[in-house]
C-alpha cells in the first residue's frame, strides 16, 4: 500500500507546458493536461506528469470494479487542498475509454466488439508540475520536487515526423447517411430523442512517427481548453478537446455540454451569418436543451437537493475552425459523494451519447459496429484533494496496435439532414486530419 508522502512545493520558470514535456519525453508515462487556449475560468490551469508509483489498467473490463479500486486507493492518501495552488496536486490521471461505458450504464445488450485500447488506464503520479495561465506561474508540487527540478533543466528532445496519410473510414458518404436516416426513424418510432452517431477514419502509423510531435503541431491548429497528451507506453492519445465532461472541487459540480456546430469563415460578413445561423437553429438548440435535460438527471442522483442550475443554455463559443452552442450545468455534490461517485454518475457525457442514454448507446453499437475506444470517453485526473476534472476525448487522435484513429460525427435529431450530418463530421475533425500534415 502507498501512501502519500509530504509534498514539497517548488516554483519553477513559467514555460508553456509543452516545452517543459519536450524535455520529459524519455520518462515513463508522460502525462500532459494542457489548457492551449486561455480563459480565465475554463483555460487557467495546465498539469505534467511521469514517472508513476501505481497504475491501474483495465484492458477488457467485465464489471465496474476498477472505480471501486481507484476510490480506495484515493481514501487511503486523502490530503487537504494547498491553498494558492492549481487544483491537481497529486492522484490519478489518465482515461477512461467510451467503452468502459457499458459497465456503469449496465445496459442488457452490451456491445461485443473488437477493443481499440484499453477501457482504462490511470496512473499515480505523487509529484506533478502545474500551471498557472492567469497568473503566469508555474510549480513543482510533491515528493519529489528537487528530481523534477532537474529533469525540466535539460534540453528539449528532437523530434520525429508526424505526417499520416491514406486514412480509411468505416462508413462511406452513402452508409454514413444511411445510419443517420436509421437513427432519425428510430426517433420517430420513439426509441429515443436523439443519438450521437460517428465515423471512424483509421491508417497504419509510418516508420518513425512521433506522437509528441503531432500534438505539438495539434495544440497549434486547434487550440482548445481541455487538451492533453498521453504517452502510456503501447498507447499514445492526443486531444484538442473544447468540451468538459465534469469538473469539481470536491463539493461543486460543473458540467458543459456542447450541441449545436457551424464552420468558421475567413471572411468576417460570411463568420456572423453562421453565428447568427447557430444562434437561431431550433434543431440545435432542441438539441443542446434536451441533453441539459439529460445532464440535469444525472447530475441529480449526486447532488444535494435543489441544487442544480443551469446558469447558462445554449451560450456560443468560438474555436480554432467551429463555433459552437455550449450550455454549463452545475450542482452541488452531496457530502457523502466522492469523485469517484461523481463519475460513475455522469459518464458517458450525454452529449455524446444521445438521449435516453441506454437506449442512445444501444442503437450507436447497432449503427457503428465497431468500439469506440479513447473516443467519447474522458482524459482527466482524481486528486488526492478530492478534486476531478475531466474533457470529453473529441478532436482526439489514439495511436495503438499500429494504427492511428481519429473520429467525428454529431447529435441526431428528427430535423437532422443526412447530407448535411455527413459534412458536419469531417469538419469536426478538419484541424486534426489537417495536423498531420507538415
Amino acid at each position: 500500500m502507498l501512501h502519500r508522502l509530504k509534498p514539497q512545493i517548488t516554483e519553477i520558470a513559467y514555460l508553456e507546458p509543452a516545452l517543459y514535456a519536450a524535455r520529459l519525453r524519455d520518462q515513463k508515462d508522460l502525462m500532459v493536461m494542457e489548457s492551449v487556449m486561455r480563459h480565465e475560468h475554463l483555460g487557467r490551469w495546465s498539469f505534467l506528469a511521469c514517472n508513476p508509483s501505481d497504475t491501474l489498467r483495465v484492458n477488457k473490463a467485465q464489471d465496474d470494479s476498477a472505480l471501486h479500486i481507484l476510490r480506495e486507493r484515493l481514501e487511503e492518501n486523502q490530503q487537504e487542498t494547498l491553498p494558492g495552488l492549481p487544483p491537481f496536486q497529486g492522484g490519478y490521471a489518465g482515461f477512461v475509454s467510451y467503452d468502459y461505458g457499458w459497465q456503469l450504464q449496465k445496459s442488457k445488450q452490451q456491445a461485443e466488439f473488437k477493443t481499440l485500447c484499453p477501457d482504462l488506464i490511470f496512473n499515480r503520479y505523487d509529484t506533478v508540475v502545474s500551471f498557472d495561465h492567469m497568473q503566469e506561474r508555474a510549480f513543482i508540487v510533491g515528493p519529489d520536487a528537487a528530481t523534477f527540478e532537474r529533469l525540466l533543466k535539460r534540453k528539449p528532445m528532437a523530434s520525429g515526423s508526424f505526417e499520416i496519410k491514406n486514412w480509411q473510414s468505416n462508413f462511406t458518404r452513402e452508409a454514413y447517411e444511411a445510419a443517420v436516416q436509421k437513427t432519425i426513424d428510430y426517433i420517430l418510432a420513439g426509441d429515443i430523442f436523439q443519438a450521437n452517431i460517428t465515423q471512424c477514419f483509421s491508417s497504419d502509423i509510418p516508420d518513425g512517427f512521433d506522437s509528441f510531435a503531432f500534438y505539438q503541431n495539434l495544440r497549434q491548429h486547434n487550440p482548445a481548453p481541455f487538451a492533453s497528451y498521453l504517452n502510456f507506453g503501447d498507447i499514445h492519445i492526443a486531444s484538442s478537446s473544447p468540451e468538459r465532461l465534469i469538473q469539481s472541487d470536491g463539493r461543486k459540480l460543473q458540467a458543459r455540454p456542447i450541441k449545436g456546430t457551424r464552420p468558421r469563415d475567413i471572411n468576417p460578413e460570411e463568420d456572423a451569418a453562421l453565428i447568427a445561423e447557430l444562434m437561431s437553429s431550433g434543431k440545435d438548440r432542441a438539441e443542446n436543451v434536451m441533453i441539459v435535460d439529460l445532464l440535469r438527471n444525472d447530475l441529480s442522483r449526486i447532488a444535494k437537493p435543489g441544487t442544480v442550475k443551469v446558469p447558462v443554455l445554449c451560450g456560443l463559443e468560438t474555436y480554432a475552425n467551429v463555433h459552437h452552442l455550449v450550455s454549463v450545468v452545475e450542482a452541488e455534490a452531496r457530502d457523502d459523494c466522492t469523485s469517484i461517485d461523481v463519475l460513475n454518475a455522469i459518464f458517458p457525457g450525454g452529449s455524446i451519447t444521445g438521449a435516453p442514454k441506454i437506449r442512445a448507446m444501444e442503437i450507436i453499437a447497432e449503427l457503428e459496429q465497431q468500439a469506440r475506444g479513447i473516443y467519447c470517453g474522458s482524459i482527466g485526473y482524481l486528486g488526492f484533494n478530492g478534486a476531478c476534472d475531466f474533457n470529453i476525448a473529441i478532436r482526439t487522435a489514439l495511436f495503438a496496435k499500429g494504427k492511428a484513429f481519429v473520429q467525428g460525427g454529431g447529435g441526431i435529431t428528427a430535423r437532422s439532414n443526412p447530407h448535411e450530418e455527413y459534412d458536419e463530421s469531417l469538419t469536426k475533425i478538419s484541424r486534426v486530419m489537417k495536423a498531420f500534415t507538415p
